[in-house]
């Protein structure tokens, strides 16, 4: 990658790339959970996390149509200058939780809390509204408002939610 690329790439934050994303496949019933950029320094890779709406399992299907209308968009807009690899994948076992609903589907399971002065791994509790309370060892209920911390799942579900 050129210097050009490198600063076009560091002028296009990851979020505006999940908004590009997510314009293109949230009328075709996707959500963008998490866009990271991978070796900027190098040849990068665009690693975009998505999930269904219908919260049903992503396919194998899912991700190849998700693909061709990510990459057609990309070279549509060309956001990044320069050779890169784009790369689809279902959320994982470290889910983005990032909305109340994900919250939610996940209550009872482990999530990992980084943000707001705190920084624990432990079950997620209730949600109500925005606010999340987390079941906390040694501390109780911890109760923060979604937006102002980044949380993943932490633990894989004996089943799809």
């Amino acid at each position: 990658m050129n210097n050009n690329a490198a600063q076009n790439l560091t002028a296009q934050p990851s979020n505006s790339l999940q908004h590009l994303a997510d314009n293109v496949l949230r009328p075709l019933g996707f959500e963008v959970l998490d866009v990271q950029v991978q070796n900027p320094g190098r040849r990068p890779i665009v690693v975009i996390r998505m999930d269904r709406l219908d919260e049903q399992p992503v396919t194998v299907e899912d991700l190849e149509q998700a693909s061709r209308v990510v990459g057609a968009e990309f070279d549509r807009v060309d956001p990044i200058a320069g050779e890169y690899r784009l790369e689809l994948e279902s959320p994982g076992a470290k889910r983005p939780l990032t909305r109340a609903r994900h919250f939610e589907r996940m209550l009872g399971l482990k999530a990992r809390v980084r943000g707001e002065g705190h920084a624990f791994t432990a079950p997620i509790k209730t949600v109500e509204g925005e606010q999340v309370t987390f079941d906390v060892e040694g501390q109780g209920d911890v109760t923060l408002t979604i937006g102002t911390f980044q949380g993943n799942l932490a633990e894989f579900p004996d089943r799809h939610r």
